[in-house]
């Protein structure tokens, strides 16, 4: 099963190619880009099929992170996922950008079972969700948008961290930052993510490839400013 996924939920953006056939040969075109998604994404994507004598006619599907992130970027996704999708009649699976996140900092520690994420969400605000191994990609915890200073930590000792917003965290509270397992979304483990679902034929048509904010008031003042 091949699988394309993009991500463009944070400054940065990729689009990877993943064989289920060859998992180890996955490829994937990940660069820090702030404001030039719309610009970037799709000759991403472009460049991997080319790249490996495919069109999307030899596709069997498409990951996407659906936020939370940033909304110029997630609407960027969206609106290619659904093109891409909608004109080769694809299967589409939204991820959740912190589980991706996640994804990615349970690759890098085998023996860790949990991850608390914590994303930067602007405006004095962070986006954050915890995941067990075993219940990936579901959340312990709901996806929320809060400030620094109402996270409640999990114990360091038993619970990686991941995400940009860990800084706004140690910052609000006065404390020492501690390693971070990773910091920004992958569309690698988007793609990984989406495998198992696509595989059992779960995938949702094109019309459904739509953002998920957490926070819908864009227009409204930062924490703290009356």
């Amino acid at each position: 099963m091949k699988i394309l996924a993009l991500d463009a939920s944070t400054e940065a953006l990729s689009a990877a190619l993943f064989d289920s056939d060859r998992p180890a040969q996955a490829q994937e075109i990940f660069e820090i880009a702030p404001r030039a998604h719309a610009a970037r994404l799709l000759p991403a994507v472009q460049s991997l099929l080319t790249d490996n004598a495919l069109s999307l006619a030899d596709i069997d599907g498409i990951g996407f992170a659906r936020g939370p992130g940033a909304f110029t970027g997630l609407r960027i996704a969206a609106g290619l996922v659904q093109g891409l999708a909608g004109g080769a009649n694809l299967p589409v699976v939204a991820i959740s950008t912190l589980a991706a996140l996640a994804a990615r900092a349970f690759d890098r520690a085998p023996e860790a079972r949990r991850v608390q994420v914590v994303q930067d969400a602007r405006m004095g605000e962070i986006y954050t969700a915890t995941f067990t191994r075993e219940t990936m990609p579901t959340p312990d915890t709901d996806e929320r948008v809060i400030v620094p200073a109402d996270l409640v930590l999990e114990p360091v000792q038993s619970t990686l961290r991941a995400g940009n917003g860990w800084p706004l965290v140690f910052a609000a509270r006065d404390l020492a930052a501690t390693p971070v397992a990773a910091d920004l979304p992958h569309a690698i483990d988007v793609a990984r993510l989406a495998w198992p679902v696509l595989a059992a034929g779960q995938g949702a048509p094109a019309a459904a490839a739509l953002p998920v904010y957490v926070r819908d008031d864009v227009a409204r003042k930062p924490a703290g400013i009356s």
